[in-house]
């Protein structure tokens, strides 16, 4: 393994859209969604400390979810898990473990990648990303993964690429985030367009500059407690500028306005696990199109359904077509799956009714 080569792992998501089998307190990045015994967290880590070192693989999430995160990832010192005191989105989570990583190791060379994200063809994945690694080592640019449509999907950015190639990898033309269900097909049909997995590979040098041409506010910030930083005060440091950093993606932030972005094009068996609809998609499923997370499980005259439960118990369902029926310790959901769009709504109603308890 490649002692310069690190990994930020970005695992402060709440992940209310499959409240309430995910919410506040267990976020769907800690669950194990596919019953392997192991979380979406988990996964992650175990794919990239196949070519990382362990000790250079970081852990960004909020601060609330410090214990989960250390019970789930041992592997991990207290150093490598980096807590954020609230959700500024992705390009100051980046930016602050990139400063971490930048006491470490000026030379590094990053991958950036969320927590949730499925991954089924992992040969291919990790060759890709051993590919992006050499590239990034050589260049001054900010490369990102990305994957061949097989539908016109309005939940995924898209990235457009350019003719123009460097060593068999495309230039950037433009970002498009989330399309209606015309602009998608129009993009499938030009063969133009590939998904934004949102996974990136940079050197430590260009992410740096890149912050300091377009989000200096964030460099700014950062830098007014760079003393503070990786010493016994950095808790501090981080209290003071985090909340002043601008809640942007590293998208719209940098991506989308500088000119050096490359893409790798690949077909590795990617989902954004981000809906239940996707999950439905991604899940094993029986005769009649059902899925079924935890527990056991007797559809009768019912099709298209995806239940999950927190707790092993038995779910009988009866004459039921294309519903989510979701349970954490307190809570069920019984929800029409093309209504899935209403959850959030859902949890504004119950927690302006219950409080939080229900969250």
């Amino acid at each position: 393994m490649n002692n310069n080569n690190y990994c930020i792992i970005m695992s402060g998501g709440i992940g209310n859209r499959f409240w309430p089998y995910s919410n506040g307190r267990t976020p769907k990045q800690f669950l194990d969604f596919f019953g392997t015994g192991r979380s979406l967290l988990q996964t992650t880590f175990d794919r990239f400390s196949k070519i990382i070192p362990r000790e250079n693989i970081f852990v960004v999430t909020n601060d609330g979810y410090a214990e989960i995160t250390k019970k789930q990832l041992p592997e991990l010192s207290d150093d490598q898990i980096l807590l954020e005191p609230l959700r500024r989105n992705t390009a100051p989570c980046i930016a602050y473990a990139s400063y971490r990583i930048q006491a470490i190791n000026p030379e590094a060379n990053i991958i950036v990648a969320p927590s949730d994200h499925l991954i089924l063809k992992s040969d291919q994945f990790i060759a890709d990303i051993k590919k992006g690694l050499e590239f990034v080592d050589k260049h001054d640019v900010l490369l990102t993964l990305g994957v061949r449509p097989t539908r016109p999907e309005t939940d995924y950015g898209y990235i457009q690429v350019c003719v123009d190639k460097m060593e068999g990898i495309h230039k950037v033309k433009t970002f498009t985030e989330k399309p209606n269900k015309e602009l998608a097909q129009a993009f499938l049909d030009s063969g133009e367009f590939v998904w934004n997995s949102g996974i990136f590979i940079w050197s430590l040098k260009s992410i740096m500059n890149a912050f300091k041409a377009y989000m200096p506010d964030i460099v700014n910030k950062f830098d007014e407690g760079l003393h503070l930083f990786n010493t016994d005060k950095e808790k501090k440091f981080i209290d003071v500028s985090f909340p002043f950093c601008s809640n942007i993606s590293i998208d719209y932030g940098i991506l989308e306005k500088a000119d050096n972005v490359y893409v790798i094009i690949s077909s590795f068996g990617w989902s954004d696990l981000d809906s239940w609809t996707s999950l439905h998609d991604a899940s094993e499923r029986d005769e009649n199109n059902n899925v079924n997370l935890q527990g056991d499980i007797i559809y009768i005259e019912s099709s298209n359904n995806v239940v999950a439960t927190t707790t092993k118990k038995l779910v009988l369902v009866q004459g039921l077509d294309d519903y989510i029926i979701a349970e954490s310790d307190n809570t069920l959901l019984i929800c029409k799956k093309e209504d899935e769009h209403r959850i959030k709504h859902f949890m504004t109603d119950v927690r302006f009714k219950y409080g939080d308890e229900y969250y």
